[in-house]
Order: C-alpha cells, then sequence, then structure tokens
C-alpha cells in the first residue's frame, strides 16, 4: 500500500525555514503493521536527510518518541499504519518550544517535574537485619499504577490547561507525585501535597480526560490526579483513597 505522511516542519537554521510549514511524503511497499517510526526513518534515510525527531530504544518504554499523530499524542514507536490509514499527519507535542521539526525542548516539562520532589525521602535507619524496607501488597496496590510513568510528556501536552498555563505542573508531574505521596515508606508526602495545593498545582486541572487516554501505558491520569486532590482535601499525606470515591 501508498501511505502519505504530511508532516509539521521547522528549521531555524534555514532562510524561509523559521516559521512552521507542513511538507508531504509518498511512500511506497508500505506493510499495515509496518510502525510510524519506521516510516519516518524510511523519509530520513530515503528522501530527506535533514528530518529530525527524538527516538530512543524504539520499544515503548524511553517514552522518547512522543508526537501527535493524527491529532493524537502517541509513541511513533507503538502506532501501527493499519491503526491510522493512509494518510498520516504528523505535528510535535504540543505546549513546548519547537526547536527543529518534530524536536520539542523538554526542559520545561523536566522542571516542572522536579517542582514535585520526584524520589524517595525517609531518614530512619536502615532494618537492623539490612534488608529493604518492607511494604504489604495492599499498600503497594495504592500507588502501583503511577510507577508505569515513562516521561514521554504525551500527558502533560495533551491538556489544554497546559497549554493556556505553562505554569501549571502538569498531569505527568502530579502522577510522578502520587508515586511517592501514597507510598507508606516515604516521608515527604505533605511537602509534595502543599507544592500541589499552590495556584499551578493540582487544582488548575479542570477533568477535561485529554491526559488518560494520550498515556501509551495506560495509566488511570485523571483518576491519580483525583486522588492527590482528595488526599490535599483532606490533609492527609499518605493513606488509602478509596476508589470508588473519585468520581
Amino acid at each position: 500500500m501508498d501511505v502519505t505522511f504530511r508532516i509539521r516542519r521547522r528549521n531555524p537554521d534555514v532562510p524561509g525555514k523559521e516559521k512552521p510549514y507542513w511538507q508531504e511524503f509518498l511512500l511506497a511497499d508500505v506493510d499495515p503493521t509496518d510502525r510510524v517510526l519506521e516510516l519516518l526513518h524510511r523519509i530520513k534515510w530515503e528522501q530527506d536527510g535533514s528530518l529530525s525527531l527524538r527516538r530512543s530504544c524504539a520499544h515503548g518504554v524511553c517514552g522518547s518518541d512522543a508526537m501527535r499523530i493524527n491529532g493524537v499524542n502517541r509513541l511513533a514507536c507503538k502506532i501501527l499504519i493499519r491503526d491510522v490509514g493512509e494518510k498520516v499527519q504528523v505535528e510535535p507535542i504540543l505546549g513546548l518550544p519547537v526547536i527543529k521539526d518534530l524536536i520539542v525542548d523538554m526542559e520545561p516539562f523536566f522542571d516542572h517535574y522536579k517542582q514535585v520532589m520526584p524520589f524517595f525521602v525517609n531518614d530512619d535507619p536502615l532494618p537492623e537485619d539490612g534488608r529493604e524496607r518492607l511494604q504489604t501488597q495492599d499498600d503497594r496496590q495504592q500507588f502501583d499504577d503511577t510507577t508505569k510513568c515513562i516521561l514521554c510528556a504525551c500527558c502533560t501536552t495533551s491538556c489544554p490547561s497546559f497549554w493556556a498555563n505553562g505554569h501549571y505542573v502538569g498531569p505527568a508531574a502530579i502522577v510522578g507525585a502520587h508515586r511517592f505521596i501514597f507510598d507508606t515508606r516515604d516521608q515527604a508526602g505533605k511537602a509534595r501535597l502543599d507544592i500541589l495545593s499552590e495556584p499551578n498545582g493540582v487544582w488548575r486541572c479542570r477533568t477535561i480526560f485529554n491526559c488518560t487516554p494520550a498515556c501509551p501505558r495506560d495509566i488511570e491520569v485523571t483518576k491519580a490526579i483525583g486522588e492527590v486532590k482528595l488526599a490535599i482535601r483532606k490533609g492527609t499525606n499518605v493513606g488509602i483513597i478509596e476508589s470508588s470515591a473519585i468520581h
């Protein structure tokens, strides 16, 4: 089958191409099970070596090849042509500065992520037997879903609240905070909840639900945000949040 790619491009180093523009590429002999990333490689290797994109593992683990494919945030390495059809429109993810073509500046995204202290905090002495700090399966279940985040930025850059206000920490940062807020071994849950209580924290979420379907790891992002909101309202830093309480 033949597939037409329409790619949004920008090259600040070439006169006349500093502003975004669209360019089309026709690919022949495409298999329906080919991935979008493979076909972007073909365009770069066979037709236009100046095409720029970011990718690493190409197996849906690193999250580096996040882009808008037919208007939806996705990982190019996970999407098959049979899922998007014979006309494929590819753009950089929204809300972050475009460096070149499909490559965006991820620094603002990671700056927000760092704000929520996305690391384990526990100053108590280690167990005398030298083993790890133990945790029950039920305690682990509270935050197990949010450990799957690969920091691809698909959820954050699908969020209209983030597009409208770049100071909003965004869904990914809240997911990262959730992973530690509900870890019963961690001691900095209250500090994170205080950070997320600020005007550009969790309350800027308008529950639009763009983030959850955008997540390539199927994290229930909106549910996690709701649990953080509930924890702030209850004034708790850790504890079991009943899923039935989140609507």
